[in-house]
């Protein structure tokens, strides 16, 4: 059994279920899909948990050309200033612009080097941080819809001090830039004050789900990426996936699958892939899903490896291991011409013994392993879900980052949850907060102890 969207530009989004599901009595696995075609009926028509969240889902067709020539413009500014940026945010705020920037590395050309603070406490990784700033031309991108949130906050103060101590000469009036709230919040305040360059995070849009906003596209046009190409496929992603019916959405079949296989006992999924540019792409992933369904005691826990890295560590647990695992292996389509064409030549004397693999495209070799992978684990009794993207390119990036999304949202609606809170976050900031004495909290007894 496989499910297929239709071709659309330049190949095929395909999904292909584990072999345990195909294997299981079709009418189980309609009597789930017909449930997940309901909640995306009432994820539609907005009357679902945390309907006044679902800004993302017609957010692609709804940003016109010249909000993305203003952030294009913006980053062309910073580009021809400044020789660091340094983008501060954490959780959502930062997941999904690294996320891009690494899986598109090969692209973008010259340009600013481009830092990350704000994700952590950790003194060492701070004042390291700073330090490589010292000399430097940098100009700072601020995250945050409230401004409060601590670790971003705490960076950004300390980038603040460094600057009016003089570490980096003011080149222009872009050398601070705040993507936050429209209308209100600490950070916006700042920005208003101080005459900062604002972008908007759109009122409808949470943290996990906003990388097609300023807060993913502007540090994707900062690094030379192709911001049009990642919305022009997150646009096709959205005009195909809301109006296909339900036998032919891949978007539905995956959270039914999912929903399926939970159901099953499999509390554990495995976001595999076969190229380390999408390590970042599969942290993002991690927090779209945890921070979504993970409530009331429920939910699927996310895990990543990268094959055949990961082979040589985690694979020996995958393979024998508990039994509540499974895996959603995301293969990409090699687009590089002399990439796909890498081989080697035989070797006098074959002795490191790989003759075998002489002439043989390293990119073959490489598929050939993850079908070894997946036949093994599904031998071993892990069910292996497929995704298979045709190329690493930013139009096709667009188009799975709304894939997830929307099979995120339908997942969580099918454990009765809302997808769009994180109440367990709010709780950490609470209690960290009452420690460390923030006026307005007050310390529950002995929290943490």
């Amino acid at each position: 059994m496989r499910f297929l969207i239709l071709p659309y530009q330049m190949g095929t989004l395909e999904f292909i279920p584990s072999q345990q599901i195909s294997r299981l009595a079709q009418g189980q696995f309609s009597s789930v899909l017909g449930r997940a075609a309901q909640a995306f009926g009432a994820l539609k028509a907005c009357d679902c948990a945390g309907q006044d969240f679902l800004g993302w889902l017609h957010l692609p067709s709804r940003t016109l050309s010249a909000q993305t020539q203003e952030i294009e413009d913006l980053a062309s500014h910073i580009r021809s200033a400044f020789d660091t940026v340094v983008i501060v945010g954490i959780g959502g705020s930062y997941l999904g612009a690294a996320a891009l920037l690494e899986a598109l590395a090969n692209e973008g050309g010259s340009g600013p080097e481009i830092i990350f603070m704000g994700q952590t406490l950790c003194p060492d990784y701070l004042l390291s941080t700073l330090q490589r700033l010292r000399g430097r031309r940098f100009a700072v991108v601020v995250i945050s819809k409230s401004g409060t949130t601590t670790e971003p906050a705490v960076s950004f103060r300390l980038l603040l001090e460094a600057l009016g101590a003089g570490w980096s000469e003011k080149r222009n009036d872009c050398q601070i830039v705040a993507i936050t709230d429209a209308r209100r919040g600490a950070l916006h305040d700042m920005a208003v004050k101080n005459g900062w360059q604002r972008l908007v995070i759109p009122d409808d849009v949470g943290g996990r789900f906003s990388v097609l906003t300023p807060v993913g596209l502007l540090p994707l046009a900062l690094g030379g990426r192709d911001i049009e190409g990642l919305l022009n496929g997150a646009r096709a992603a959205e005009e195909q996936l809301l109006t296909a019916e339900v036998d032919d959405n891949i978007a539905l079949q995956y959270a039914a699958s999912r929903k399926l296989l939970y159901d099953s006992g499999k509390r554990v999924e495995f976001f595999s892939t076969y190229t380390p540019y999408l390590r970042g792409f599969q942290e993002w992933l991690k927090q779209l899903f945890a921070e979504s369904e993970g409530k009331n005691g429920k939910g699927i826990l996310p895990a990543s490896a990268c094959f055949t890295t990961d082979l040589h560590s985690l694979g020996q647990y995958i393979q024998e291991g508990e039994r509540m695992i499974f895996e959603t292996h995301i293969q990409v389509g090699v687009g590089d011409c002399e990439a796909a064409a890498l081989a080697f030549s035989p070797k006098e004397g074959d002795d490191d013994g790989l003759n075998y693999l002489a002439n043989r495209p390293i990119a073959e070799i490489n598929d050939v392993a993850r079908a070894a992978t997946v036949a093994a684990h599904e031998q071993g009794g892990v069910p292996c879900l497929q995704i298979r993207i045709p190329q690493r390119n930013a139009y096709w990036l667009g188009y799975t980052i709304y894939f997830f999304e929307l099979a995120c949202a339908v997942s969580v609606l099918l454990q009765g949850e809302n997808p769009f809170n994180q109440p367990g976050v709010e709780a950490y900031k609470r209690n960290m907060f009452a420690l460390l004495g923030k006026p307005g909290y007050e310390a529950a007894q002995n929290p943490g102890n």
